[in-house]
């Protein structure tokens, strides 16, 4: 008996608008509105609704037994609250029926967990907090941006309070290992990692509607007869993509939703049950560490060379990250919500010379042209709340100064609290 683990990504970053040169200082307005609520809707309409209703139904006709889970990145939500609430009504719903995970991420779907710790840190925290504030439930399981995972990461995550983390099968890291077990950071055994399996969760995301592929047509009963056709050994398969797979890349009319909609009946005609991550992790003891000292993710060449890989994205993402001191200083709310905006992945890889996934430019040099006259205004306005000529090391000193009055505060707020009620007690 296997235990199938379904986990879907959904994200989709505000588009930057045009931005020209002789605009920088004049307009501190940097998105385009118009593309990103057509490109929103666009995907509710074709994916998320219809897949939401079909998992929906796969739930009720198995009488709960069908699971997955979800991880929604804060901008996404930001942009279902704001064009399509009633995504946000179909999630909630979901979450109702006990047989749907949220996953924790950054919440602008960044890179910091490679480039800046505390935002990383931060990012995550207001993730939890949004997904708690919608759903009702607090994330148990963390899943990093593009799943980029490294030895470091891992700490950094365990260190947040997760014990389980989401990885990608990736073969430096895998060597002959299979991707259909439980396994544990290289020196923290308490952080369980589960592997996503590459062929199986490709086959319906990538090659599902794909007449050239040998395996065509696919269908449930032939993708359950392969999970069942693995060692029996192998106790976990975890299928991961993004949630767009469902209407959107794979269409309506190539019988994606029928697809899933008869998984549940072949799966559990076969003895196999599904999981949530945490569930698993649970269940299941660790049967061997990873080791992975250098970050990998589960796009391009397995690393991080789509957001990275070249003098263009290089120069952007350090400039971006050079200020982010002076931006966990300020208390400017346009400031600091742009500053997440700026920093999604798909900016970077919008100036990637050979997968520039999503783009909407003709070509690198033009995204990375508009994206820097953005952040040159960007910058400005954070010169303008503390200056360049203060150093890094100040900054840091200020910072650490600051949160230790507001933990100082914090703290007198729930003593003062707690003698209120011990006083109205008395009385």
């Amino acid at each position: 008996m296997k235990n199938i683990c379904f986990y879907f990504e959904i994200h989709q970053p505000l588009r930057l608008r045009r931005y020209r040169f002789f605009e920088i200082g004049q307009d501190h307005y940097y998105f385009d509105d118009f593309q990103t609520e057509d490109r929103i809707r666009g995907m509710v309409e074709q994916a998320y609704l219809p897949a939401i209703r079909t998992i929906a139904e796969m739930i009720r006709s198995s009488n709960g037994k069908f699971k997955c889970s979800f991880s929604i990145s804060g901008v996404a939500m930001e942009q279902l609250e704001q064009y399509a609430p009633e995504v946000i009504d179909g999630f909630r719903d979901l979450a109702k029926t006990g047989s749907v995970e949220f996953l924790a991420e950054p919440y602008a779907h960044s890179l910091a967990s490679v480039y800046n710790r505390s935002e990383f840190e931060q990012q995550v925290k207001l993730h939890s907090k949004k997904i708690e504030a919608l759903f009702e439930k607090k994330p148990t399981v963390f899943r990093n941006s593009e799943l980029i995972y490294s030895d470091e990461i891992g700490e950094i995550v365990s260190a947040l309070g997760f014990k389980t983390m989401l990885i990608e099968e990736v073969k430096y890291v895998m060597g002959w290992k299979s991707p259909n077990f439980v396994y544990n950071h290289s020196y923290i055994p308490k952080l369980k990692l589960l592997v996503r399996n590459n062929k199986l969760s490709d086959d319906i995301a990538f090659r599902f509607s794909d007449h050239s592929w040998s395996d065509f047509p696919l269908s449930a009963e032939k993708f359950i007869r392969w999970i069942s056709e693995l060692p029996k050994s192998e106790p976990v398969v975890n299928l991961w993509m993004g949630f767009e797979a469902f209407g959107f890349y794979q269409r309506a009319e190539s019988g994606i939703f029928e697809f899933l909609k008869a998984l549940p009946y072949h799966a559990m005609e076969q003895g196999h049950s599904f999981a949530l991550p945490s569930e698993i992790t649970k269940k299941f003891d660790s049967v061997d560490s990873l080791t992975s000292p250098y970050p990998n993710s589960w796009s391009g060449e397995k690393d991080l060379s789509v957001w990275n890989g070249n003098d263009l994205q290089q120069e952007a993402l350090n400039k971006l990250y050079a200020v982010s001191e002076r931006v966990h200083l300020c208390k400017d709310a346009p400031l600091k919500n742009d500053w997440l905006k700026l920093q999604t992945t798909d900016n970077f890889r919008y100036m990637s010379h050979f997968d520039a996934f999503g783009t909407h430019y003709t070509s690198p040099y033009e995204a990375f042209t508009n994206y820097m006259n953005v952040l040159a205004d960007f910058l400005d306005r954070v010169d303008a709340q503390y200056p360049t000529t203060i150093e890094n090391e100040e900054l840091n000193e200020l910072l650490k100064t600051i949160i230790s009055q507001e933990s100082e505060i914090a703290t007198l707020e729930e003593e003062l609290k707690k003698a209120r009620a011990r006083k109205k007690k008395e009385e």
